[in-house]
């Protein structure tokens, strides 16, 4: 049965708090995009549900919500969301206590009075907010760390029906997680493959990706405490420039001015751009990644220890844009094709042999990488088997 039929009456809501607070994070705001159209694309009556808390300058707020809205309207979705700003610092998320944009809370209580779902990306909606719907789907996009925390604490599985996660290899024999207490399903990050088209190869052969590189989660793994951040994963590719001298290595990377890692990133060959400057809204996101001959990728530490099969939303942006995608293996190369347009590598010396790869083979890895994009990445693709 098509989605249309099969959720005739039904209220998709899209649960997110992390786009509109940037002003600048065309990458972020991608994420949930994704969602957003491949939900349209299947027919479903969706709303872009965001919550957004307080800066306490109104002059701020305003500032990200009027940009929130715009980058809606930039993809044809102005009509399709509600923006809820809650008190500033409060933890409790009460919709009597939220402003709404966008959709009126008289039109928002109309729509939860009937058949909803929720799709509650990172768990974004807490509770008392959250038991307002009907199904409620927690999307887990940080496999490793989420299933760390699960185990200890409270962080919504008691709010929730069902359980999604990007961990390909959560159910795998390799995974070092500990076994679940719940019954995740597992699916692959989502592009929606109509935005993202394929582009002409660039002539200069240009390694890009997107990333951050610290973070502040401290988490015990075998008794020890280790640095799980990206910074940590890079650090065994960190010669890498030298070792391919004739190929441009580029880190649009979220450092602050002054950073002594900005000096010896480019001391040792890596090319830095700002990601708020280069990736500044969707639109130049995807100029960017299409600017590239292929991603270079990585991971936080945490996703290769635990073996989680995390693949990045970014790689996935990546294959549809025509990019092969050289990265880290998590676990979740056995998940896919030999030949799909991903390069899997685990030490330096393997991501010397894929760049070079890539850079001989960029015509033909190309056409894989988008064939990968719409055969295991497809948005609409994703969620049609789902939401089965």
């Amino acid at each position: 049965m098509d989605p249309v039929r099969r959720f005739r009456g039904t209220t998709f809501f899209l649960g997110c708090g992390f786009a509109a607070k940037y002003l600048r994070g065309g990458g972020n705001f991608s994420v949930p995009l994704q969602w957003m159209l491949g939900l349209r694309r299947l027919g479903l009556d969706a709303i872009w549900l965001e919550a957004m808390s307080s800066t306490g300058n109104a002059c701020e707020d305003a500032a990200r919500m009027e940009n929130f809205e715009a980058q809606l309207a930039g993809h044809g979705l102005s009509g399709c969301y509600a923006l809820l700003l809650g008190p500033r610092g409060s933890q409790a998320q009460e919709l009597e206590r939220m402003e709404t944009r966008g959709m009126s809370l008289t039109e928002l209580r109309r729509r939860l009075a009937g058949p909803t779902v929720l799709l509650n990306l990172c768990n974004s909606f807490r509770p008392p907010l959250v038991e307002l719907f009907e199904r409620r789907i927690l999307c887990d996009l940080d496999p490793a760390e989420i299933a760390h925390w699960m185990e200890r604490i409270e962080v919504g599985q008691s709010s929730h029906h069902e359980f999604w996660t990007i961990g390909l290899n959560r159910h795998e024999a390799d995974c070092r997680m500990r076994p679940a207490k719940v019954n995740w399903r597992t699916f692959p990050p989502l592009v929606d493959t109509r935005l993202y088209q394929p582009f002409p190869l660039p002539s200069r052969a240009r390694f890009t990706t997107v990333t951050q590189w610290y973070w502040n989660q401290s988490i015990e793994i075998d008794g020890e405490y280790p640095d799980l951040s990206k910074k940590a994963s890079f650090e065994a590719f960190a010669d890498l420039p030298s070792r391919v001298p004739d190929l441009d290595l580029e880190l649009a990377v979220n450092l602050n001015p002054g950073d002594p890692e900005i000096e010896r990133l480019r001391r040792l060959g890596w090319r830095l751009a700002v990601p708020h400057r280069v990736a500044a809204t969707p639109s130049a996101y995807r100029d960017y990644l299409a600017g590239s001959l292929a991603e270079f990728g990585f991971c936080k530490r945490i996703e290769s220890l635990m073996r989680s099969g995390w693949v990045s939303d970014r790689s996935a942006a990546y294959l549809a844009t025509g990019r092969p995608v050289v990265a880290l293996d998590t676990g979740a190369a056995k998940h896919f094709p030999s030949d799909c347009g991903i390069l899997w590598v685990d030490n330096v010396e393997e991501a010397v042999d894929a760049t070079r790869r890539v850079a001989h083979e960029a015509p033909l890895l190309a056409r894989k990488a988008r064939q990968t994009a719409e055969r295991f990445f497809d948005a609409a693709g994703v969620l049609d088997r789902m939401l089965t």
